[in-house]
């Protein structure tokens, strides 16, 4: 249990395209310190900002090579360090020590994100449910306020986390507009159950928006893209309307941008919300130390039994776009780059240990 255990990982061995610059290697997995578990991984899924990470370009978490890339693990607790033994057996997911590590037959997991899952749902709808559906939990209900019978509107609704946000928001009541980057993406918005689809790449994607909602705006915005599609967002949002900020994956440079006036927000009389989820112990210390304000480990556990309840009885369901071959990982994440794949890319690496 105290002793470094040998796994397969892919190692990014330069800072580069994944293409290039991941190799399989055998590399030895620490043990757990305390409020760590070790994992005998079975799945996780691929991230815009794995790939972000491994091109050097995530400025809030630079790593230098050689590491282990991989935010997300589902898997059987193998070990774990002083205050969470209590974990040994059971079978989780969550995101390992400082959101890399996880592409691999082990992983060292934070262990104040750590959530059950019940017998009746594989390993991939796991990894699958695991971001969107916490991440649209916390934007939807928790910044965003949904209420039945609002406007959603979910950019980039056909990737990982907006297919999530789409489902949720269809669960949640609201009426959903959808927008995507393809026919075949916007398609598979429908599929998901959108009640309107617009392709962002149209010129008047935005009055399309106001016509839909007869020019007063939507209630909620999902915008995990930035950049532009953001600026041309506020010109959609309605009165009292909430703009939930949850991502960059347009540029992650753009977290650091200059991009945005106060004027339209000002005159607009919108929310603008930041989304930023990750489970800890201990919120207060967060805050303290780091600045940053991030909900406690019984949110998530309260959000995770509403999220299965909801898949339990049917009224969402895991978008798995593809599930990846192990050895195809590096291949995977090169189309996902490319926005040539939809919803979760989940890989099984065939541990049952």
């Amino acid at each position: 249990m105290n002793q470094p255990i040998a796994a397969e990982a892919w190692v990014a061995t330069e800072l580069g395209d994944p293409g290039k610059v991941l190799a399989r290697q055998n590399i030895e997995v620490r043990p757990p310190g305390p409020g760590e578990i070790r994992v005998a991984v079975r799945a996780f899924c691929l991230n815009f900002n794995d790939i972000d990470v491994i091109k050097g370009r995530y400025t809030t978490m630079p790593l230098p090579a050689p590491f282990v890339p991989g935010m997300e693990t589902v898997g059987v607790v193998e070990s774990a360090g002083p205050g969470s033994e209590h974990l040994i057996g059971r079978r989780i997911v969550g995101i390992p020590m400082m959101a890399f590590g996880g592409y691999a037959s082990y992983a060292i997991v934070d262990a104040a994100t750590a959530l059950d899952l019940p017998d009746w749902i594989s390993d991939v709808d796991g990894a699958a449910l695991h971001y969107p559906f916490h991440l649209g939990w916390f934007a939807l209900r928790e910044r965003g306020r949904l209420k039945p019978g609002e406007t959603l509107l979910v950019h980039a609704a056909a990737g990982g986390t907006g297919s999530g946000a789409l489902v949720l928001g269809k669960a949640l009541g609201a009426r959903v507009i959808a927008t995507a980057g393809s026919q075949e993406k916007l398609a598979f918005c429908t599929e998901l159950g959108a009640d309107h689809v617009i392709n962002y790449r149209d010129d008047d994607w935005v009055n399309q928006v106001m016509e839909l909602t007869y020019g007063r705006g939507v209630d909620v915005a999902f915008d995990a893209v930035g950049g532009n599609v953001t600026v041309q967002t506020f010109k959609c949002m309605g009165f009292n309307g909430r703009h939930l900020m949850a991502g960059f994956a347009e540029d992650i440079a753009l977290e650091d941008g200059d991009y945005l006036s106060p004027r339209p927000i000002a005159y607009g009389n919108f929310d603008v919300c930041g989304v930023c989820l990750v489970y800890v112990n201990d919120p207060v210390g967060v805050r303290r130390t780091l600045g940053f304000n991030w909900p406690a480990r019984s949110d998530g556990q309260r959000a995770h039994v509403e999220i299965l309840e909801l898949i339990r009885t049917g009224r969402i369901r895991t978008v798995v776009g593809e599930q990846i071959d192990w050895a195809d990982l590096p291949n995977a994440l090169e189309r996902m780059a490319a926005r040539q794949t939809t919803g979760r890319l989940v890989v099984s690496t065939g541990h049952h240990g």
